[in-house]
C-alpha cells in the first residue's frame, strides 16, 4: 500500500511539472507571435543597412518588393506620382550606370539627375544609419518644415526610421538627418517598397 502510494505521488509530480512546462512554452510560443511581425521587419532593415553600408548593392536589392519594387525619395514629402524601382531595374542602372530623375531639388526646383551610387550616398546612405543615434518603428523621430505625407501614402503599411540630430554644432541642429524604410508584405515576407531621406528643407 505504502509502495502503491509513493507511485501516485511521482505521478502527480511529474504530471504538474509537465503541465508546468507545456504553460511555460505556450507562453514563449504566445510571446514570439507578438513580436513576428516587428521582428521580422527589423530583421530586413537591418539587412538593408549593411548592405548600404558594405555597398553591396545586389544585397540592397534583395529586400526590394517583387512585384511593387521601391519608391525613393530624396526628402520627407514623397511625391506618390513618382514610379517605383523593380530590383532589376536598380541593378541594370547601376551597372550601365544611367542617369536617372530622383525629383527635386528643395530651395531650386531643378530636377535631381543622378547616377545611382552618388544618389544613394547623397539621399540614402549619406550617414552611418547602421549606427543612428536614435531609431524607432512605426513613429517619427526627425521633423523640419517639409510635410511628412508617409502615413497618407501608405496607409497601413509600417515603417523604421534612423536619425542624426545633427553632425556640426555650429549649425545647431539644422543638419539633422534621417532615413525611412517602408514595408509591404508579399507571401509571408516583409519587402521594401520606400526608401525616403529627410533633412532641413529651406
Amino acid at each position: 500500500m505504502r509502495y502503491l502510494f509513493a507511485i501516485v505521488i511521482v505521478l502527480l509530480f511529474a504530471c504538474n511539472r509537465a503541465k508546468r512546462n507545456d504553460q511555460a512554452a505556450n507562453k514563449r510560443v504566445s510571446n514570439t507571435r507578438s513580436l513576428t511581425q516587428k521582428d521580422s521587419i527589423q530583421k530586413v532593415a537591418l539587412v538593408a543597412l549593411k548592405a548600404l553600408k558594405a555597398q553591396d548593392y545586389s544585397g540592397f536589392a534583395s529586400c526590394f518588393h517583387p512585384t511593387e519594387g521601391v519608391r525613393f525619395s530624396p526628402y520627407g514629402f514623397v511625391d506618390f506620382t513618382h514610379k517605383q524601382t523593380l530590383a532589376k531595374d536598380f541593378l541594370e542602372a547601376i551597372n550601365k550606370n544611367w542617369i536617372l530623375t530622383w525629383g527635386h531639388y528643395d530651395g531650386s526646383g531643378a530636377a535631381i539627375k543622378l547616377r545611382v551610387k552618388p544618389y544613394i550616398q547623397r539621399y540614402i546612405y549619406n550617414a552611418d544609419y547602421l549606427t543612428a543615434e536614435k531609431k524607432a518603428y512605426d513613429s517619427f523621430i526627425g521633423g523640419g518644415n517639409s510635410i511628412n505625407n508617409l502615413k497618407e501614402v501608405y496607409p497601413q503599411l509600417h515603417f523604421t526610421e534612423y536619425y542624426f540630430k545633427g553632425f556640426d554644432k555650429k549649425y545647431t541642429g539644422l543638419d539633422w538627418s534621417s532615413l525611412k524604410f517602408v514595408f509591404k508584405k508579399y507571401q509571408s515576407n516583409y519587402y521594401l517598397v520606400a526608401v525616403i531621406h529627410d533633412q532641413w528643407t529651406a
